[in-house]
């Protein structure tokens, strides 16, 4: 089977080459992939930022049909359609496993990273962890929602935000697009929208964003907000650039929730008087559990949230990635394997 794998040495960029799967052990599944998006993440796992894995299949945002399941399978059964996301597989009997935290398991698996991932025409997944995508939702569409759409969507849970709110999502990418939609459409809140390209900003009006401020265009963002809305309740961070998650905690109103999503270098800057006096808090929000991604497809199935995605072939993988690092993507690369020939 043809499958994109991380380059060695590590580079940033993948090679698309025939693979053999090993037999499934007991547990497991065999998926025929159909579609699989490229997300940021890949970006960091092609990069070796969480540490190098070379010759690794990347891929987590993966929607496919179960071709085979091993022994004693009893989750899943041949033709179902599945998702393969991050969050793997858990150890299943940890405090988190066992109180609705499953992602911040010590010993959790990631496709893509620790195991082989989706960017391929097939990929072994363990069955009770492959979360079943409705048939009423676009299979292209649900890629988008198995990682991006299910990280907002935890990230908007965790920033506990209330009907008639504001919250400002920070970067309209493949995740703050879908950020604003769920924010509007499913929380029934008020959204501003921060970002520096405008056809991205665009689409985010389009989606349901009250406010779009573009970052170029004015010189402090978080005044911006705080002169147009008051200060958000809650800021939802997907942009990977240090800088936003600055501005972020100064466009907060007094007891206001910084969510931090993205993943840049270095460090955050917190200043400590604003968190003491006005009750700021600050927390990370990790993808989602199990649960989460089923809610997330049931909302995409009642079409409250519609990913923008683009298919393309397995061959451009590496223009995709170079698209991506290039911030010219709006929504979300979709590789289809469907009609890979």
């Amino acid at each position: 089977m043809k499958a994109a794998v991380i380059n060695d040495p590590v580079d940033g960029y993948v090679t698309v080459k025939d693979v053999t799967l090993r037999d499934l052990k007991p547990g497991e599944a065999l998926v025929d992939m159909e579609y699989c998006g490229l997300c940021h993440t890949d970006l960091h796992v092609a990069a070796g930022d969480f540490g190098e894995k070379p010759g690794r299949i990347i891929g987590h945002e993966g929607v496919g049909r179960v071709a085979k399941v091993a022994p004693g399978v009893t989750s899943l059964k041949v033709g179902d359609r599945v998702s393969i996301a991050w969050f793997f597989k858990g150890c299943g009997h940890c405090e988190y496993c066992l109180t609705g935290r499953e992602t911040f398991c010590r010993e959790v698996q990631n496709a893509g990273y620790t195991v082989d991932g989706a960017m391929a025409q097939q990929c072994i997944v363990a069955a009770d962890y492959a979360v079943k995508v409705p048939e009423g939702l676009d299979p292209v569409e649900a890629t988008s929602l198995t990682c991006a759409g299910v990280t907002v969507y935890k990230a908007l849970k965790v920033a506990d935000i209330k009907p008639g709110q504001w919250v400002s999502i920070v970067g309209a990418g493949g995740l703050g697009n879908l950020a604003v939609q769920f924010a509007h459409n499913v929380f029934g809140a008020h959204v501003v929208v921060v970002d520096g390209n405008d056809p991205k900003l665009e689409a985010a009006k389009e989606n349901g964003a009250e406010v779009v401020i573009n970052r170029h265009e004015v010189d402090s963002v978080a005044q911006a907000i705080q002169e147009k809305v008051g200060g958000v309740h809650a800021a939802v961070v997907t942009a990977v650039a240090a800088s936003a998650f600055d501005q972020a905690v100064d466009s907060l109103r007094p007891d206001g929730k910084l969510v931090a999503v993205a993943l840049p270098q270095g460090d955050m800057k917190l200043n400590i008087a604003k968190t003491v006096l006005d009750g700021i808090i600050v927390a990370g929000s990790l993808v989602g559990t199990r649960q989460d991604l089923a809610e997330c497809f049931q909302f995409g199935a009642e079409g409250k949230v519609k990913p923008i995605v683009k298919t393309r072939k397995l061959a451009e993988i590496n223009d995709m990635i170079q698209e991506l690092k290039d911030n010219k993507v709006v929504g979300r690369n979709v590789v289809d394997f469907v009609h890979e020939a």
